[in-house]
C-alpha cells in the first residue's frame, strides 16, 4: 500500500488545494464522514498510536476532517459521553493537523431505532439530523423501510453506508433508489470502487453511482493495514465513473454539508448528467 507523502507536489486552482498524483490532481480538503478511528471501543484500531497512525495517513492522502464513526450494536456498546472525551483527547493531540467530529456507526435494530427517536443527538453526526445507518448483511425485510421512513418522519435523516458491500443489497440495488427516493442518503466505501470488496461490490458501487444513488464517498477506516483511511484512490475511481467535478462533490461538497448541518441534494451529479 502506497503512503503519499514527500512524493506528491503540491498545486493551486484557484482556491483549492491540489497534490498530482499519477493520473492526476487530488482535491485535498476531503472529509471523511464515516471511519473507525478511535481506539479500544470496537473493531477500530486496538491502540493509540495505530490511531494516530490513521490520523497520519488520512492527513498524507488529502483529508482534512474526519467524523469518528464508532459501531452502536449489540457487539459494541456505544456511550456518546465517553466517545466525546476521547475524541477531544485525540483532537488535542492532531491539532492544526486534522479536524475531527463524532457520529456513530448506527446498525439499524429495535432498541436503536427505539433510542435514536428518543435522543437523536446521542447518535447523529455532530448533532445535526444525519445519521450513518447500517443494514443486516443478512436480512432486510420490509420493516426496514418502515423504520427509515420513521427516522425520516422525526427529521433524521439516514445515510445508508456501504449497500454495495450488502449482500442482500447486492441481488436488488433497486431498494436503494426507492429509499433515495424516499429521502434517504448513501455513502459508497472508496475503496469499493477499487476492487478491494470484489468484482459484485464494485460493479453494484458504480451502478448506484450512475442511478444518481451515492452521496458521499468514505473509507470506513478499521486500521493502517486492510481497511486504512484513503479516499484519494476511490476518489480516481470515480471520477472515471463520474468526472472529475462530479466526484469531488462525493468527497468535499456534500460531507462538508453534513457537518454542517446544512441540506444535501437528494438527487447528486450522474453519469447521464455530464
Amino acid at each position: 500500500m502506497r503512503i503519499f507523502d514527500e512524493d506528491w507536489v503540491s498545486l493551486r486552482f484557484g482556491e483549492g488545494l491540489f497534490f498530482w498524483l499519477g493520473a492526476g490532481a487530488i482535491i485535498r480538503q476531503m472529509v471523511d464522514i464515516h471511519c473507525h478511528l478511535l481506539p479500544n471501543v470496537d473493531d477500530g484500531p486496538r491502540s493509540w498510536d495505530v490511531c494516530l497512525q490513521m490520523c497520519e495517513m488520512a492527513q498524507a492522502d488529502g483529508i482534512e476532517h474526519i467524523v469518528a464513526t464508532p459501531h452502536a450494536n449489540e457487539a459494541f456498546r456505544y456511550d456518546r459521553e465517553a466517545m466525546s472525551k476521547m475524541l477531544e483527547a485525540l483532537s488535542q493531540r492532531v491539532v492544526g493537523k486534522l479536524q475531527l467530529s463524532l457520529g456513530c456507526d448506527f446498525h439499524l435494530s429495535y432498541d436503536n431505532l427505539v433510542e435514536v427517536l428518543k435522543n437523536p443527538s446521542q447518535y447523529t453526526i455532530s448533532g445535526t439530523n444525519y445519521l450513518l445507518v447500517e443494514l443486516s448483511d443478512f436480512s432486510i425485510p420490509p420493516s426496514v423501510s418502515q423504520s427509515l421512513h420513521r427516522l425520516l418522519a422525526a427529521g433524521i435523516v439516514p445515510i445508508i453506508t456501504h449497500p454495495e458491500r450488502n449482500m442482500v443489497l447486492r441481488s436488488d440495488p433497486q431498494r436503494v433508489l426507492e429509499w433515495v427516493e424516499d429521502g434517504c442518503l448513501v455513502q459508497i466505501t472508496a475503496n469499493s470502487l477499487t476492487g478491494q470488496w470484489g468484482t459484485q461490490a464494485r460493479r453494484t458501487a458504480e451502478w448506484l453511482m450512475t442511478h444518481a444513488a451515492a452521496h458521499f464517498l468514505a473509507t470506513d477506516a478499521h486500521g493502517v493495514r486492510l481497511r486504512p483511511p484513503i479516499l484519494s484512490e476511490g476518489l480516481v475511481a470515480a471520477e472515471k465513473i463520474l468526472g472529475k467535478p462530479a466526484a469531488r462533490v462525493l468527497v468535499y461538497d456534500n460531507p462538508r454539508a453534513v457537518i454542517c448541518g446544512q441540506c444535501v441534494p437528494k438527487i447528486p451529479f450522474s453519469a447521464t448528467q455530464l
